[in-house]
């Protein structure tokens, strides 16, 4: 068996995730097994392209809200909530403080980014 070595931990959202695996079924030809489920998974799901959501991202980690990680950045990218209250959905898994005013203007750059129109 041949061993893995780790070189990075980076937080990406499904966007990112489904373009990297493309860019590894262009190169290798085909996926791996498990490449191939996750591929299958990600294509049940309502997304964002992948420089779309790099954008979304830049702009939510620019409204500076205090304790907000990259890892809960992208879940936000990845579930697109379009309203106060499927935001505090998304962000009741984590000990997190956000005020109605930060998430209300994290909910308008998703609508701006997705084109919803409310």
């Amino acid at each position: 068996m041949t061993s893995i070595d780790i070189l990075e931990k980076k937080s990406m959202s499904m966007s990112e995730l489904k373009e990297e695996l493309s860019q590894i079924k262009k190169r290798d030809g085909e996926l791996s097994f498990r490449a191939a489920k996750t591929e299958e998974y990600l294509t049940e799901f309502k997304m964002i392209k992948a420089k779309q959501a790099e954008e979304l991202f830049k702009k939510i980690d620019g409204l500076s809200i205090p304790r907000l990680k990259d890892n809960q950045i992208n879940k936000i990218i990845d579930l697109l909530p379009q309203s106060v209250a499927e935001l505090k959905v998304v962000l009741q898994g984590y000990a997190l403080p956000v005020t109605n005013e930060n998430m209300k203007k994290i909910v308008d750059l998703v609508i701006e980014a997705t084109g919803d129109a409310k």
